[in-house]
């Protein structure tokens, strides 16, 4: 069926920050003062990939996968769960076009370390990093993400399937 050669999706989510803890964010520590608190490392860019990729495969998102229940996804490396999720996708049939990520974040600027997310995150998903693209903003104060006590993201991913 024609119709299925393209797919898109789309991925949203929002993390706390708390002072003390890690900021893991793109595959990548930022050094800052406040880290995001999850079930599992809480990076949010790749949560937001894994749920555009598989919200593009109509398979749901990515805590129907890897489950908060789960004590095996307990502090996980998210690097590890979009691995899987692009073995799903290989196994689908499925190639990235493109993959483009927004962060919501007052704190930390995060120009700086773009370039090293593109890297690692390139890496773990198999692209060339020109494929993938990340951009951060800020709320302007507005908001939690404003007021520093979250970040978000939103994700878009288009897929080709090479068998339809």
């Amino acid at each position: 069926m024609e119709n299925d050669k393209y797919r898109i999706g789309h991925g949203y989510d929002v993390h706390r920050l708390e002072e003390g803890e890690k900021f893991i964010i793109g595959g990548i520590e930022v050094d800052h003062y406040k880290g995001a608190i999850g079930h599992s490392d809480a990076d949010i860019v790749i949560h937001v990939i894994c749920d555009a990729l598989l919200g593009a495969m109509s398979m749901g998102d990515i805590g129907s996968h890897f489950p908060d229940t789960d004590k095996k996804y307990k502090n996980i490396d998210s690097k590890i769960l979009l691995k899987e999720v692009v073995k799903i996708l290989n196994e689908k049939k499925y190639e990235i076009n493109n993959i483009d990520v927004t962060i919501l974040l007052e704190k930390p600027k995060l120009t700086g370390y773009i370039d090293s997310m593109k890297k690692s995150l390139s890496k773990v998903i198999g692209i060339d990093k020109s494929f993938l693209s990340i951009k951060a903003t800020t709320t302007e104060g507005l908001g939690f993400v404003g007021r520093e006590e979250g970040v978000a993201a939103h994700c878009v991913a288009l897929l080709i399937n090479n068998v339809a």
